[in-house]
């Protein structure tokens, strides 16, 4: 028999089971968080009770957390066992302050594994694919997390890391790999070098399917990185706050993405008012974890924007589904007097051919006045051709960026693989104005 789900108990329980099994798991989440100096103190505060929940829609009457509590908390602030049960830690940057880290002890690690191979049995994975792992190892959530799922799933993993164009191309080749996942900006490098060797992914590999997440990117972006790869290209959503990769995730229907509501507690608020949103309305994704016990997270606000789609998907999974990530609430800048999202822009590129894999958005004060500086790579075989016609393109993109985001660009055409690349998320905005928030 053909099995349909990875974790059919899980995957189909109805409404009321659900919402039963998530007030049993918030209310042991918050006595375990009420075991960590941040929430301690703050259900004091708040006289949040353990064991009150009765109904899921009482997550609305808890605080939230944010981000900047998980740096004034740096390091073990949230932590709610001894050390030595801690088994490993993930860690953004910290470029501007303490860095978040996440602690998982062996169970949340499980879980972890558990949810990254559902979803990535939900996209068509296989225990009889050859899986590249095209991603950062370390304290990036990407790497481990989808290596782990991956063996939990039972596929052949490959951890080729990040980069080294040529080394991902040749393993690629000789170990016949059927699916991949990377961030969407690398890919498009990674098509440039298999066009430089004279190679085509469509027929010199035998990849079938391609995972792409970590950085947000629009549905033209996937769409010319099928079109590129000849694959079926999944979107996937995680953040480190909620253990990274496998929060959420397309199905094989692609028609949003399953977010694992026995794991998560799921919230779209207004991100002024904070007020829940109706269900397909757009706001910040609010979210609490579940099944976390090293380090539980109460009503974290991603700043990540979407939505969730009313309806039941074909596949029979009950979980609700969120769009793709448009954006985030901290993404957005001002220029001129118009709010601009990167992604925005983005949606304007991918739909002109001319354009290469990358682009960079530098905010630029210029004669005391602030400008929007895009910098487009080009496809080598327009790059050089006739000025002219370069020059036409220039003025397609600036007419069609204004008309998108209100606020005249100033466009600079420039080489495939010039703009610098980076092994993690692709940095899109650079601000460099007098007064920029960068």
């Amino acid at each position: 028999m053909t099995k349909h789900f990875w974790q059919e108990e899980f995957e189909t329980l109805g409404k009321k089971d659900l919402q039963k099994l998530q007030v049993e798991r918030l209310n042991a989440t918050i006595t375990n968080a009420s075991r960590s100096s941040f929430y301690s103190k703050l259900f004091g505060k708040k006289n949040i009770q353990p064991g009150a929940i009765t109904d899921i829609a009482q997550i609305a009457e808890l605080p939230f957390t944010t981000k900047q509590d998980l740096r004034n908390h740096f390091p073990y602030g949230f932590l709610t066992l001894p050390k030595k049960d801690i088994i490993r830690l993930h860690s953004s940057s910290g470029t501007t302050g303490n860095p978040t880290v996440i602690f998982h002890n062996r169970h949340d690690l499980n879980s972890w594994a558990n949810l990254m191979a559902r979803s990535l049995f939900c996209a068509g994975v296989r225990d009889t694919d050859v899986f590249q792992n095209i991603c950062g190892y370390g304290l990036f959530t990407g790497g481990l997390g989808f290596q782990y799922g991956i063996e939990t799933l039972g596929a052949l993993s490959i951890p080729a890391g990040a980069g080294n164009s040529l080394r991902q191309i040749k393993l690629m080749r000789d170990y016949g790999t059927t699916a991949a996942h990377a961030i969407p900006s690398y890919l498009g490098r990674l098509y440039e070098v298999f066009e430089a060797e004279g190679l085509d992914p469509k027929k010199d590999t035998q990849l079938k399917t391609l995972v792409i997440g970590a950085e947000p990117h629009t549905d033209g972006q996937r769409k010319r990185i099928e079109e590129m790869f000849g694959v079926k290209a999944y979107n996937s959503f995680g953040l480190s706050e909620m253990n990274g990769p496998g929060v959420a995730f397309e199905c094989t229907y692609q028609n949003g993405l399953h977010i694992w509501e026995d794991a998560y507690v799921v919230e779209i608020v207004n991100p002024d008012t904070l007020q829940a949103v109706p269900d397909g309305e757009y706001g910040e994704l609010v979210m609490t974890t579940l099944d976390r016990q090293a380090m539980p997270l109460i009503r974290y606000r991603t700043r990540d924007i979407t939505r969730i789609l009313p309806g039941q998907c074909e596949c029979g999974r009950t979980h609700r589904r969120i769009d793709r990530i448009t954006g985030r609430t901290d993404d957005m800048f001002i220029i001129k007097g118009c709010n601009v999202f990167p992604m925005q822009i983005e949606g304007v590129l991918m739909k002109i051919p001319e354009v290469g894999s990358d682009y960079m958005i530098t905010l630029e004060t210029m004669n005391g006045v602030d400008e929007m500086v895009v910098e487009v790579e080009v496809r080598n075989d327009w790059f050089q051709g006739d000025i002219r016609r370069l020059d036409k393109l220039s003025k397609t993109i600036t007419h069609q960026i204004r008309d998108e985001v209100l606020a005249k660009p100033i466009v600079k055409l420039v080489e495939a693989g010039s703009i610098p690349k980076s092994e993690g998320k692709a940095i899109r905005v650079t601000d460099n104005r007098k007064n920029g928030l960068n």
